[in-house]
């Protein structure tokens, strides 16, 4: 029997395949369509027989639901873990699914904290900062900041995963993956600090005392602490989204305030 084995051309195509990952969603079973797409070239190279492509098909079609910049990884796990299933009939395919269910969430916090809770952050402040100069580099910047390691990850993350294969649940057994979210968390809390205080602008001008170097509210605030208020604003609205207050009231109560503020004084810029 000739065995068959994937190519770094097949590899590609589930690259290519998981760019469009999020634009396939349904309550029931979540990315398992645009997964089984993602995977459904290389299903066609390992199984000859229709009946075992549609079966294959089937098995990549149960729920799934990753950081879609990281599914890649899984997709590569699980190609690795189709093509020993290909040459191997008495191959146990329940572990792909498994592998698949065990993988989902570790990675997808991992995915979550460096996509969506730091460079989508980094990213928005960068070209933030650029547009309000009237800069045409802050959304080319925006773009690039954000989708080039988002590329790389996609891209990198089927190799290693192929790569990786079936050991690779041993592997995390020994603790490595939550190892590698605690580092990721503690990254991405650290440059959301910095963020805070360097994008969250709020100035009391009030005097507390008369003369030419007159104390004000804000100035005694600093030699406390440092965007002190910043920080304090930050938690009250942390504190508010988890007493499940909407956003756009936040939203409101900011620009009622702002602009109160602007009218008789006590706050500037």
């Amino acid at each position: 029997m000739t065995s068959k084995n994937l190519t770094k051309k097949d590899l590609m195509g589930i690259f290519w395949r998981s760019m469009p990952m999020e634009a396939s969603f349904n309550y029931e079973r979540m990315m398992s369509l645009a997964f089984s797409y993602s995977m459904s070239g290389v299903i066609q190279k390992l199984y000859s027989d229709v009946n075992d492509q549609k079966a294959a098909m089937q098995r990549h079609l149960e729920f799934f639901n990753c950081t879609s910049a990281t599914s890649p990884f899984i997709a590569g796990v699980a190609a690795s873990m189709e093509e020993r299933k290909a040459n191997d009939p008495s191959f146990d395919e329940s572990s792909i699914n498994a592998m698949k269910a065990g993988l989902m969430g570790p990675i997808s916090g991992i995915g979550d904290s460096i996509f969506w809770g730091s460079l989508r952050i980094i990213a928005s402040g960068i070209g933030i900062s650029l547009a309000k100069q009237g800069s045409i580099l802050g959304p080319i910047l925006f773009l690039i900041v954000f989708n080039v390691p988002n590329v790389l990850v996609r891209y990198f993350g089927i190799l290693w995963g192929y790569k990786a294969g079936v050991t690779f649940i041993e592997k995390m057994s020994s603790g490595l993956m939550e190892n590698i979210t605690y580092a990721i968390n503690i990254l991405g809390n650290t440059v959301i600090g910095c963020m805070v205080a360097s994008m969250v602008i709020i100035n009391i001008p009030v005097k507390l005392t008369n003369g030419k170097d007159a104390q004000t509210i804000q100035g005694l605030l600093d030699s406390m602490m440092p965007a002190l208020l910043p920080l304090l604003i930050t938690f009250l609205f942390c504190r508010l989204l988890k007493k499940d207050v909407k956003v756009i009231y936040i939203l409101l109560a900011i620009l009622i305030v702002s602009v109160l503020g602007a009218i008789f004084g006590f706050l500037s810029v």
